[in-house]
């Protein structure tokens, strides 16, 4: 299967889901942290750098539970400002 390149936006909202997270984990470990979301630390990794800036809708949500952040709250820090 081929998977369909991102987009600008796509890209520029991972982005913003990585710089998030980072800033909502502060000092905790990526393995703590990916541990109590019950995700692999490479995951974790990945989508803070932005190489898997579309991770699953439940990753995030287990992250944003984890990190204290509320689902709306993520959607509205990451969603690109338009032009």
């Amino acid at each position: 299967m081929v998977r369909t390149p991102l987009t600008p936006e796509e890209r520029e909202r991972g982005a913003r889901l990585g710089q998030l997270l980072r800033d909502a984990r502060g000092a905790r470990s990526m393995v703590e942290v990916a541990a109590s979301a019950g995700i692999s630390d490479e995951t974790l990794r990945k989508i803070e750098t932005g190489r898997a800036p579309t991770p699953a809708f439940f990753t995030v949500s287990a992250l944003a539970g984890v990190l204290g952040l509320s689902m709306d709250e993520i959607a509205g820090l990451c969603t690109p400002v338009p032009v």
